[in-house]
């Protein structure tokens, strides 16, 4: 590189312009055009670098131009804009000089630990559209005006739907179309930093979902970038063989291409780095190291796995509190096993299982089809031996965004999702994802009881808020002993489970959550998967002592159907079933307790 151009890629600024780099290697020459040069397409004539790489180096242009690039490739002439752009004005529109670094301030801030971590997931464009007009999406603006109601929920990690330049104004955001670029409808990269900042100063952490198994594949500048192309694919930033295949086009990155792995790269390090974001959470990694995701037992994608493994290494040598989540859906412990055992070293990963398993044990509608064996392995279940590499939950973006999977009360209650029944399952549900092993998540909205299915045109209903503000109170009471926000429930953030009792013809469950450090005082869930409220129920425990119910989720303080069962302190007795004591409660119909010393 000659001296006065600056190092990176993309438009770079520096105090005295801007230097455009693009890598092209099969390009014959390649012009930058933009607002600085009138657009003229044959003066800025990039000069070829080493290893298909060009540059040119303006002193007339400066943040806020607009600009692409014009390859020549076997007599064509292709208009693109640049892979690394840091800012568009659409999908299809231009390329934006954008500076990175201005103002920039480290927050030093650090994301709780994993066994504390609760999870709010949100979609930018629906979360909320305050201030706007009913045909203009959600932007990080107006999402930062509720991040001190999910303060003051509990919540103490958001995580964002990807926000990655996208085709149009709506999506889920798993198309992205310039993965550098923050989607414009959202506020751009500016209102990006802002949700952070402002998300940091309420002791928020910010997880952003990011998509490397595929992109596009519409509006996508990417593809056929600088026209090379085998077999009618992608060209150089796609495999061009059959494994370029994924369910959503023949858009999987070559991760055997040093500059395609590099170029993914990158784009982590930015999230992380100049926006400051505390975790990535990546979407369907088994896309990533599969050939085909749908064979579990088929060819490993060595190229996709390794990659996985150098971008997980360097996050973690770089930013070792960072928190780095899969979206698997595999129940493959290797997905989360450390890098020096041969794992690809994320921290915690979602799994289809809980969710699913949990939602049709709560679904079914005769209580005597109900197996609280299911419910049993599900408490057990972990990865390598921590029950916090797990990501648990009833409701995400893909369970409640169609109308085969609703949102649970709905699902529980078809047609009467604010009925006394889904109010008490659902809310059971929200006590087991609380309380269960692993790290606990909700979805926007699921704390009022949204029962409509998500849709990326159709803002959350803040009217629910008020009418269902007692079930609120519920979750964020869940919330905070989850944390052991007070210092109690401190069991609820260790290590430890123990099911103390199962009954299967009564339906009654009975766990103990301990923490290691504290083992002889643990915080004891008593569940109840019938419709019968369950008066004078004794179970056997290991301590004996004084118990104090520090939640009940029939009381009618959350809501007035509930069947209010009173809240007491209760003292241990003669044991039964082979424990040294017992404890006898009363239990509210589909509902739970959860008591601690």
């Amino acid at each position: 590189m000659k001296e006065e151009k600056y190092s990176g890629m993309g438009a770079i600024l520096g105090p005295d312009g801007v230097t455009f780099r693009v890598w092209a290697p099969n390009a014959e020459k390649i012009f930058v055009i933009g607002s600085f040069n009138d657009w003229n397409e044959s003066i800025n004539e990039m000069e070829h670098e080493e290893n298909g790489f060009w540059s040119f180096h303006s002193t007339d242009a400066s943040e806020g131009d607009e600009y692409k690039f014009i390859i020549h490739y076997r007599g064509n002439v292709l208009h693109r804009n640049d892979p690394y752009a840091l800012k568009m004005t659409n999908s299809v529109g231009n390329s934006v000089v954008y500076d990175l670094w201005r103002d920039f301030k480290n927050h030093e801030f650090m994301p709780p630990p994993l066994n504390e971590l609760v999870i709010y997931e949100l979609h930018i464009g629906t979360f909320n559209r305050e201030g706007k007009d009913g045909d203009q999406v959600g932007d990080f603006y107006t999402a930062a005006k509720k991040l001190d109601y999910i303060k003051d929920l509990g919540i103490n990690a958001v995580e964002i739907m990807p926000v990655a330049e996208f085709p149009g104004d709506n999506s889920w955001g798993y198309n992205p179309a310039n993965p550098f670029a923050v989607e414009e409808a959202y506020g751009g990269p500016d209102a990006l930093k802002h949700f952070i900042f402002e998300a940091h100063m309420r002791g928020i952490a910010v997880i952003l979902d990011v998509v490397y198994n595929h992109l596009g594949p519409s509006d996508l500048a990417l593809w056929q970038f600088d026209g090379w192309e085998e077999n009618g694919m992608g060209g150089i930033y796609f495999y061009n063989d059959e494994r370029a295949s994924t369910p959503w086009g023949d858009t999987r990155p070559d991760y055997g291409r040093p500059e395609v792995r590099n170029y993914l790269r990158d784009n982590a390090m930015l999230w992380l780095e100049a926006f400051q974001c505390d975790g990535l959470r990546f979407d369907a990694t088994a896309i990533i190291r599969l050939v085909n995701m749908e064979d579990h037992n088929g060819p490993i994608l060595e190229e996709g796995v390794d990659f996985l493994k150098s971008l997980n290494h360097e996050i973690k040598e770089k930013f070792p509190h960072k928190i780095l989540i899969a979206e698997d859906l595999k129940s493959d412990s290797s997905v989360t096993a450390a890098l020096d055992q041969g794992g690809l070293g994320f921290d915690c990963q979602w799994g289809v299982g809980f969710s699913h398993i949990l939602r049709n044990v709560l679904t079914i509608s005769s209580d005597q089809d109900r197996s609280l064996q299911t419910i049993e392995n599900l408490l057990y279940s972990k990865f390598n031996d921590d029950i916090y590499q797990k990501v648990i939950y009833t409701e995400s973006h893909d369970e409640v965004a169609n109308m085969d999977t609703k949102r649970l009360p709905e699902e529980i209650q078809p047609g009467d999702a604010e009925g006394e029944y889904a109010k008490k399952k659902s809310t059971l549900g929200a006590l087991i994802v609380f309380t269960a092993p692993g790290i606990p998540m909700i979805f926007q909205g699921q704390e009022f009881l949204t029962f409509e299915h998500f849709q990326d045109s159709k803002p959350i209903d803040w009217g629910r808020l008020e009418h269902f503000g007692g079930i609120v109170n519920l979750y964020r009471d869940l919330i905070n002993f989850r944390k052991s926000s007070e210092g109690f429930a401190r069991g609820l953030n260790g290590q430890g489970i123990e099911v103390l009792h199962r009954d299967e013809e009564g339906l009654v469950l009975v766990y103990t959550r301990f923490h290691q450090d504290d083992a002889t005082n643990p915080a004891i869930v008593v569940l109840n998967f019938s419709v019968e409220t369950k008066y004078n129920y004794q179970f056997g425990i290991h301590q004996d002592g004084s118990w104090n119910v520090i939640f009940n989720s029939g009381w009618s303080g959350y809501d007035q159907v509930f069947a209010e069962v009173e809240v007491s302190t209760i003292h241990s007795s003669e044991g039964i079933n082979g424990k040294q004591h017992a404890l006898t409660v009363d239990i509210p119909s589909y509902g739970g307790l959860i008591l601690t010393r």
